[in-house]
């Protein structure tokens, strides 16, 4: 078995079944306040901070930074959240199959579980209430909003290193299904860098990103922390 003492995973796409509601809510938002973008920029910011996206796409249509920037990028990303927590509401959640019992599978093995995630605290509540995963089932939740910025940046793999009391990133594994979560474990220095294909990106995109392994789920994660156990 590998020393791996943490697994991060990413939410949507990885742990949470990718229904596509997500970069729909914010294309529609995003373009009902009259702001262009195509879907391959839609699929680049897979994985990102979604406030730091709303950012870039602001900026672009208005240009440089300013106070009306702030506040249409204020009210944007409260539109987007508004209008995700009423699709999660309405459709619900689904978890990945498999991920509950990997969760379970690493625990039994003194392997920490962290989940991090592109959106603000109250819609990752609003997720891990919905799974019923908010209490009793991870050892830490990183959210976009509690770190200084989002994917590729490493800050949320560290930040559940902190809550986990968690030394070294070689004692680390990340799990994500878009390039950005893969950048981000490069960038961070983990042991393992699992890209599944169970989200937003293909096999060949991921391919081509920073990974250690492709996997199908998070559910085939065992065999590759504890090959042939």
């Amino acid at each position: 078995m590998t020393n791996i003492q943490l697994v991060v995973f990413d939410i949507g796409g990885t742990t949470m079944v990718d229904n596509g509601q997500v970069p729909r809510a914010f294309e529609e938002v995003v373009r009902r306040h009259g702001i262009a973008m195509t879907p391959d920029e839609i699929v680049q910011w897979r994985g990102a901070s979604k406030r730091e996206a709303v950012g870039y796409f602001v900026r672009r249509h208005y240009g440089a930074d300013d106070a009306q920037n702030a506040a249409r990028m204020t009210q944007i990303y409260g539109d987007f959240k508004d209008h995700l927590r009423h699709t999660f509401g309405g459709e619900g959640v689904q978890a990945i199959a498999g991920a509950a019992e990997t969760f379970a599978w690493l625990h039994a093995r003194a392997i920490k579980c962290a989940l991090t995630s592109g959106f603000d605290r109250d819609i990752v509540q609003l997720i891990l209430e919905a799974l019923h995963w908010d209490t009793g089932v991870l050892d830490a939740t990183v959210s976009g909003d509690e770190v200084r910025q989002g994917r590729p940046a490493p800050y949320m793999i560290f930040r559940a290193m902190e809550q986990c009391a968690v030394l070294t990133a070689q004692a680390v594994a990340n799990v994500g299904d878009t390039v950005l979560d893969m950048e981000s474990g490069r960038n961070a220095g983990v042991a393992l860098n699992v890209a599944v294909l169970s989200g937003a990106h293909s096999r060949d995109k991921l391919a081509k990103s920073p990974q250690t392994h492709i996997a199908n789920s998070v559910a085939d994660l065992p065999l590759i922390i504890a090959p042939g156990a």
